[in-house]
């Protein structure tokens, strides 16, 4: 189980500077970060190496942040990786209600992904023999 800082941003200039400053000046080191936007705001989802430092330091900056259990999988990173992965969520009866992907240094991709049930699927995942971060 990996835990997700979600930033709730108006959508003005300056504003990403801004929060990747904060962590930055915080000592907090980002892995992933995804934006999703609308016009007046955007979702910034970030991984990083202190989530609950992440969201004091953004509070204490007056962001609207959070943390966000989600579910990190190890899949191979070649055509059909994620399908496959896909596949064992829908044998398993699992929603997804967002995801986002990154490759690692060591070839593999990771595969972020916001579950309805993030405990029952981080076990059957790893039972399903995938790595789950």
């Amino acid at each position: 189980m990996l835990e997700q800082v979600t930033v709730f941003l108006e959508n003005d200039k300056g504003r990403l500077r801004a929060l990747t400053r904060v962590l930055a000046n915080a000592n907090v080191n980002m892995q992933a970060l995804t934006i999703a936007e609308s016009s007046d705001y955007g979702l910034v989802r970030i991984v990083c190496d202190q989530p609950d430092r992440a969201v004091e330091v953004l509070r204490d900056a007056d962001l609207r942040a959070l943390v966000t259990k989600v579910v990190a999988v190890v899949v191979p990173n070649r055509p059909g990786g994620l399908a496959d992965l896909l596949d064992t969520f829908e044998e398993l009866d699992l929603n997804i209600e967002y995801g986002y992907c990154f490759s690692s240094a060591e070839g593999e991709a990771i595969d972020v992904l916001k579950v309805s049930e993030p405990d029952r699927a981080a076990k059957a995942l790893a039972a399903a023999g995938y790595t789950v971060l």
